[in-house]
């Protein structure tokens, strides 16, 4: 009740701000989660319009691109959220599709309303959309078996039940979408560097292509024009967002400190940016080494008399400084000149500075979608693959970049998110297993072997809650 409480405040909060400001947000509209309070900045200055091509229905079943990407949910869905319009629309507001929001898109009952809470039961509870995809034509792995508790046990194109990513904070993005499927040849390509065009444009012609992808797939519509499309990736690249006011340690952007979305804007970034990869890989095109210290927003705090301060700072040198052992990610452990076994931090995959991605294209695996993941993960479907060179067989919950390149070592694998926001979009990971960043916490403990004190786990969730 205390949580369906908050997001019926925060739901409130946000139409008073609309209602006032003539269908806009204005800049820096502080929006309640359960750790303070989020704020978006728009770099232009301007109001957040909410009536440009973004948030009109430009397919055929109701749906916008802010069905999925709320501002009160830092540009994503928390499952508490759409638990609420569940009750308030009885499952009839457009985010419940069956094309993509229920559980199958056949055998199932939407007449009902327990009908509509069964077939929309991912969403509901861990804020998931299915994605199907064919297995690719060239892929070096056939699918033996589907196992899907909700029927879609089809093992040529499969059903996958992943989290909406942010629309905001583009601009640190070196791939989009969890597989990359946005930044893969013949439509897209890798954000690098490259002949004839910059990372910058790579980035806004995947945008484009997703923004035209969605449309047509998740909204069921004809391609829209040039001018929307340009529209909604204007729109979203215009947006940082960020944690702002923390209830326990306050203005997060005051005493010293550099917290909040518009000192995020002002954050340098570019490709390969203090990538952790080694140096002669050359991903990084300034030569600098690898720093460790990815975040530095709450150092001032260090020594601040006030104990939630104090706890922020010492969880973002936790983040920054605690030893992890890594081995058995593949993407990093099996790449030709690195070492099956090293120590690490949490940097190491999440090197992009006051961001947290990675500052490369580099898919992993870090156990997320594997069967004996530290989480419960019971609710997903059970892939049985196996390799058509070796008849190698292996289980996952979710096949990841495989099914884009349909390459055997690329199972599993997909991309670390942006961490800011963390504290509007609950739950984690790509298939919502981590219900809050205390299970985020305990996924690396299990997986890592890594052992936080009490203290070190809450200093952690602190900061990442101030993120």
């Amino acid at each position: 009740m205390k949580q369906a409480t908050l997001h019926v405040l925060r739901a409130s909060v946000a139409l008073i701000a609309i209602a006032a400001s003539g269908q806009s947000l204005p800049n820096l509209f502080p929006l309640l989660n359960g750790s303070g309070f989020l704020e978006t900045y728009n770099v232009n200055g301007a109001p957040i319009s909410l009536t440009g091509a973004f948030f009109q229905s430009l397919g055929t079943n109701g749906r916008s691109c802010s069905s999925c990407h709320l501002p009160t949910e830092g540009w994503t869905v928390s499952a508490a959220e759409v638990q609420l319009r569940f009750l308030l629309t009885q499952g009839l507001d457009p985010i419940f599709r069956t094309n993509d929001g229920s559980v199958c898109d056949h055998g199932i009952d939407t007449a009902t309303v327990q009908g509509r809470r069964q077939a929309y039961s991912l969403l509901l509870s861990r804020g998931l959309i299915r994605i199907a995809l064919a297995v690719p034509a060239n892929a070096e792995f056939r699918v033996q078996t589907v196992s899907n508790p909700y029927g879609c046990s089809d093992t040529s194109t499969l059903s996958m039940y992943r989290r909406p990513l942010p629309a905001s904070n583009l601009g640190f993005l070196s791939t989009v979408m969890w597989d990359g499927r946005e930044s893969t040849p013949p439509t897209t390509q890798k954000i690098t560097y490259t002949a004839g065009q910059t990372p910058q444009q790579i980035l806004l012609a995947d945008l484009a292509q997703q923004a035209v992808d969605a449309t047509t797939g998740h909204a069921q519509g004809a391609l829209p024009t040039p001018a929307q499309v340009q529209d909604i990736v204007t729109f979203e690249t215009s947006l940082r967002t960020a944690q702002a006011y923390d209830f326990g340690a306050g203005s997060l952007n005051s005493a010293g400190v550099s917290g909040g979305p518009v000192a995020l804007a002002a954050q340098p970034f570019f490709i390969g940016m203090n990538d952790s990869f080694p140096p002669s890989f050359g991903f990084n095109p300034s030569g600098a080494p690898f720093n460790p210290n990815i975040f530095n927003l709450f150092s001032a705090w260090s020594n601040s008399q006030s104990p939630r301060r104090a706890s922020i700072a010492r969880g973002e040198a936790v983040f920054n400084g605690k030893p992890i052992t890594i081995s058995g990610v593949a993407g990093i452990n099996d790449v030709p000149g690195l070492p099956a076994s090293f120590i690490g931090s949490c940097g190491t995959c999440h090197d992009t500075p006051n961001a947290g991605n990675h500052s490369v294209s580099a898919p992993l695996n870090i156990g997320v979608a594997e069967v004996n993941s530290p989480l419960d993960i019971s609710y997903l479907p059970v892939f049985t693959l196996v390799n058509i060179a070796t008849n190698q067989t292996v289980q996952t919950t979710d096949p990841g970049r495989a099914l884009i390149t349909g390459k055997w070592a690329d199972i599993g694998k997909l991309k670390g998110p942006v961490l800011r926001s963390l504290a509007s979009r609950a739950p984690y990971f790509h298939n919502g297993s981590a219900q809050t960043l205390a299970d985020v916490v305990t996924f690396y403990e299990k997986r890592f072997n890594v052992v936080f004190t009490a203290q070190e786990q809450a200093d952690l969730i602190a900061f990442l809650n101030a993120l």
